[in-house]
């Protein structure tokens, strides 16, 4: 087997595309010259990598294992070109964090903004993805760093305490809960929610524990921002939830009411994620120690 990195990158750029013709695209490469190189891959292996369809191409079992192998390769590859850059006037290292709703609005603006005053060669490519998600970008190397729930199973990645992020129930002054001082999410499924944007992280984790409490949310309306989320409640548009760091801070007049979640998922830790740190790259790990407060 004699895969260059340019095979490599174009077997993940027809797996992340589900096509060969975008993946060669991304590649910059014409359709049958990428046709003959995934060619040459299986024959020298001896396998397929690949499963086409009408819907597209997925990778097989041979292929899942190229590929884990492929983003490690190429990601430490990427490392050394970041390490070596920081000896380049002007070059700056990326680092890849993929993290949750909560995390990115709420606990890292100050710590990242931190981090690259202090670190001027650095850039770092900022996702945000469900905890599970993260997870798998993580332990197969499309992203160096991860925050994630710890109410999710992380397998084999190591972890630090990051910060506690707890969800509460927000309701206008006058709402009928506005006296409450806890509620079960099944108690108040039935009623209209705000929310964050359907694409958001928290969107869809809500949305599994609600479907889990046997009931949907019903959305009335959402919006891009906890604080618009606050405002909304306040005028009796809904009710919403949200974390209690953005409740807190949001000001408005006459306000709102934040009420307790009953259910233990409501209080998550969160964890800093990679898969080992005495593997990453100087820069990795001065981000990972400054995210930990190790």
């Amino acid at each position: 087997m004699r895969f260059d990195l340019i095979d490599l990158r174009l077997f993940l750029y027809v797996l992340d595309t589900g096509s060969i013709t975008h993946g060669a695209a991304r590649a910059n490469m014409s359709l049958p010259s990428a046709s003959a190189r995934l060619r040459g891959m299986e024959d020298a292996l001896g396998m397929p990598l690949l499963e086409r369809g009408r819907r597209g191409v997925e990778s097989t079992p041979t292929g899942d294992t190229l590929a884990h192998h492929a983003r490690l390769v190429l990601g430490q590859i990427e490392r050394m070109q970041g390490e070596l850059g920081e000896h380049q006037e002007g070059r700056k290292a990326c680092i890849r964090l993929w993290t949750n709703t909560a995390a990115i609005t709420e606990f890292l603006p100050s710590a990242i903004g931190l981090f690259l005053r202090n670190h001027p060669n650095v850039q770092i490519d900022l996702k945000e993805r469900q905890s599970s998600e993260t997870v798998k970008a993580v332990l197969t190397g499309a992203a160096e760093i991860g925050i994630i729930s710890d109410a999710v199973e992380h397998g084999a990645l190591q972890t630090f305490a990051f910060a506690v992020d707890k969800l509460v129930l927000i309701t206008s002054r006058d709402d009928p809960l506005a006296t409450r001082r806890r509620a079960a999410l099944a108690e108040v499924a039935a009623r209209e929610f705000i929310g964050l944007s359907a694409d958001s992280a928290l969107h869809a984790y809500l949305g599994e524990r609600a479907l889990l409490a046997g009931r949907p949310l019903i959305y009335r309306a959402h919006m891009r921002t906890f604080d618009g989320i606050c405002c909304m409640v306040e005028q009796g548009a809904g009710v919403g939830i949200v974390p209690a760091t953005a409740a807190r801070r949001y000001r408005g007049t006459p306000g709102i009411r934040t009420i307790e979640l009953a259910e233990s998922w409501a209080s998550r830790q969160l964890l800093v994620c990679m898969r080992e740190l005495n593997a990453m790259s100087r820069l990795e790990k001065a981000l990972v120690r400054h995210l930990a407060g190790i």
